[in-house]
Parts: C-alpha cells; structure tokens; sequence
C-alpha cells in the first residue's frame, strides 16, 4: 500500500498522518514507509520524519517495532484474564484462583471499619509493621520504603508512569503476563521481549535488551506467568550481574503469587540497583476483589510512587488495609492459604502428569495455570475443543513475538474434579492429535 505523506516540518507530517488515521484511511496494522524513503519523497532530513513518528507514537497512535518498522496501533482490547462472558462452554482459560480456597473475610471485616479523614497516614500503620518484615525478604537495601496500591496492575503503572515517558523501552517477559503488557502498550512505551525458558526470563535476552536502552525491567521471580517458570538461585544470580551495570535502570519485580508459590523467592534486585520496586498483590490468595498490593521500594522510587498517587484520594481504602491485615495475620486463614497452595500445585500436577501420560509432555510449573506445549497449531486445537465443549486459552496473545507463537495453551484447571479432569486430558490430547483417547475410566488424581 503506497501512502502519500504530505508535511514540510515534523508536526505537519504527524498531522496528515493522524488525520489519516482518525478517519480510517490507514487501518490498524499499517505499516508506515520507512524514514529514509520519506525523508527523500519530501525532501526532508531524515531527523524530521523520525521526530513526526515519535510524536505519533507518543499519541499512542502508532507503534515502534524495531527492524519490524513502525506500524498504525491497534486500539483494540488487548486480551485480559478472567471469565469468557455469555459462552455454554466449560471455561478452562480463566486464570482465576478457585473461590472456593479464597477465605472468607466475613468476621475480618466487622473488625475492620472506622472513620478516616483527610490528613491520616496513608499507609495503616499496622499494614506498613507488618510488611516491612513481609516485604524486605532478600533486599539488601537499607533504607527500603512500603507504599500501597490498588493492585498489582496499578502499582505497575504508577511505577512506570513515574519514571519513563513516552516511547521509552521496557524490558518484558516473552511470553508476557497480560496485564503487564497492556499497561506498557496504553502506557505509550515500547516493549522490549526478553525470552523466558524453564528457569525464568534468560540472561542473554536481558543483556540484549539493556544494550537496546530499556529504562525499565519487569521480572517475575517465581510463578511467571503464563509458563509457571521460578527463577533458579544461578539464574537470578547472574540476572543480578548483568544489572550492575546498569544501577539506574528501574528493576521492578512482580512477585505475585508470593504465599502460594511452591518455589523460594530468588531476587534479581542487587546491592547496587539504585531505582527498584517489589510488588506483591493481594488477588491470588485473599480473592481479586481484594484490590490491594503493597510495593517496597527504594526512596526516590516511593516519593515519585507518592506523587502518581496524589491526582486520586492519595490513599487505597483503610477498610481495604485493615482487612488485609487481620486476614494476613489470622492463623487459620494463612492455614487455608497453605492449603490453598498444596491444592493449586497438585493439582496441576496431576494433570500435567496425565497429559504427559497421553503423548503432551507439560511440566506443571508453579502459579494458577498450566502452560500446555502442542503439537498442533493452537488454533486449530481450540477449535477442536470448543466442538467438544471445551474454552480454552491459546497462547498466542501472550506472546510478543510473533514469530514465537502458535503451538501454546494456557489452561486453569485446578478447579476440575477427577472426571472432567480426565475428559479434557483425553479430549485435548485427541484435538492435537497425540495420541488416542485413552479410556474415560482411567484414573487422574485429584
């Protein structure tokens, strides 16, 4: 598709190309003629055209891929976890924690209500206590700051918002968590993928992305998700070396799954990162209504934390805060929530082992879900399954690569009892093609 830009200054050619776009005469997918080329149609210097796309992609109206070009921005909603609304299908591709295992904050709460006027603290006093032991595991820092957010989500947000502008890179995980990547996408930014193999994001993939200029890290230590991936202690120790050289860059670790991970914690926040932030939400193990994650954080990363929170209420409800504390340091609930976590890991477990018992070889991982490798086009396989009643999700969208998608399912079955379970082993190896049914009265432990 040729594309006649019009524009002697950079301002004028971002206007015709906006235009262009508002109206939809260049759809979602474009790709923009390379600088150089229409630099030389208009007789422009190079700098000029190069200085429209930015502004165009600070508009969010565009997006920067590399040696892939510039592209019109899709503005549709980017894939998000949770139910498929008004579907007759079993919804195996939900990432929800079972409800059933999210204690029940009935009596918590009565205890957990008084007035708060403008002025208070922000942080519940008791909250901040206990999470400054909480929240520290493996920081060597000295001086470390708690603040609360409204979600793991909102803390990463902030975060970023405080710290980059515009069009600058962030390094993300491929495959990448959603969330994560919808927030950079609407945030302006420009993902930087850093591949994930069995022991979490790789230290090739880091190094080339710090090389590229990423202002900003998101890893996830422990329970990646979607591929269930922890860090090993080797990993993030040389993750760790590979950011001493790099003190300035903000390293944030999203450590979400926290007190239902199965794997110990192995930071990559070294001695010598001067801009860092930890995240641990709320949602997996207390239900994502909680709508609550505490960030411990170095000083200047908290004050500028501070200042994205002013244009809201300043504070995440104290209800909220005190809730979460009485929950947090309630025995029998943390009793259930390490019951929680045994149910979680072992049930994965034996559906992976079922699986691979069916010719699909899956390691269970550690988090929610479970990341199924196939033979078969994921597509075609999620067609297969919806014809045998089954929702699932294909690992496509969670991918920014795209070279790097295609033969993934992210499957949430820990909910499942022992005959489903063994209905959809069974029907999801058939889809593929693995190999044969095996016989519905085989026995997959609960």
């Amino acid at each position: 598709m040729s594309i006649d830009i019009t524009g002697r200054s950079a301002s004028e050619i971002a206007a015709d190309l906006r235009t262009r776009i508002e109206r939809g005469e260049l759809s979602p997918g474009t790709l923009l003629p390379p600088v150089r080329a229409v630099a030389a149609d208009l007789g422009v210097n190079r700098n000029t055209v190069v200085a429209a796309y930015r502004q165009l992609a600070q508009a969010g109206l565009v997006e920067a891929r590399g040696r892939s070009g510039t592209r019109v921005a899709d503005r549709t909603t980017v894939a998000q976890e949770g139910y498929a609304p008004d579907t007759v299908l079993r919804d195996v591709g939900t990432g929800n924690p079972d409800p059933a295992r999210i204690p029940d904050p009935t009596a918590a709460l009565a205890r957990s209500a008084r007035p708060v006027l403008y002025g208070e603290p922000v942080i519940d006093p008791g909250l901040e206590a206990w999470a400054r032991t909480w929240m520290t595991e493996q920081l060597p820092q000295d001086d470390v700051r708690i603040t609360v957010t409204s979600g793991a989500s909102d803390s990463i947000e902030r975060l970023l918002a405080q710290a980059l502008q515009r069009d600058d890179a962030v390094a993300l995980e491929d495959p990448c968590f959603l969330s994560a990547l919808h927030t950079v996408r609407t945030g302006g930014y420009r993902a930087v993928p850093v591949e994930v193999d069995a022991e979490g994001m790789t230290v090739d993939g880091l190094r080339a992305a710090l090389e590229a200029g990423v202002r900003a890290v998101v890893c996830t230590p422990r329970a990646h998700n979607p591929t269930g991936a922890s860090l090993t202690a080797e990993r993030a120790a040389a993750l760790r070396e590979v950011l001493t050289a790099h003190p300035y860059v903000l390293v944030i670790e999203d450590d979400h799954f926290s007190l239902l991970s199965r794997a110990p914690l192995r930071s990559v926040i070294g001695p010598g990162q001067k801009r860092w932030a930890r995240i641990r939400s709320m949602s997996k193990f207390l239900g994502p209504d909680t709508c609550l994650a505490l960030v411990a954080s170095d000083a200047d990363t908290a004050d500028g934390l501070a200042v994205r929170l002013t244009p809201g209420t300043t504070w995440v409800s104290h209800i909220l805060q005190r809730l979460t504390l009485a929950l947090v340091t309630d025995p029998a609930v943390r009793a259930d929530i390490e019951g929680a976590a045994e149910h979680y890991a072992a049930r994965n477990a034996a559906f992976a082992a079922a699986l691979t018992k069916r010719g699909l070889p899956t390691v269970p991982g550690d988090g929610l879900n479970l990341w199924v490798p196939l033979p078969a086009p994921a597509s075609i396989v999620r067609e297969d399954l919806m014809r045998r009643g089954w929702l699932v999700r294909e690992g496509d969208p969670f991918f920014l690569t795209p070279e790097r998608t295609g033969s993934f399912l992210r499957l949430t079955v820990h909910d499942l009892d022992a005959e489903s379970a063994r209905a959809l082993a069974d029907d999801l190896a058939a889809a593929s093609g693995a190999s044969r049914p095996s016989a519905r009265g085989g026995r997959i432990e609960a």
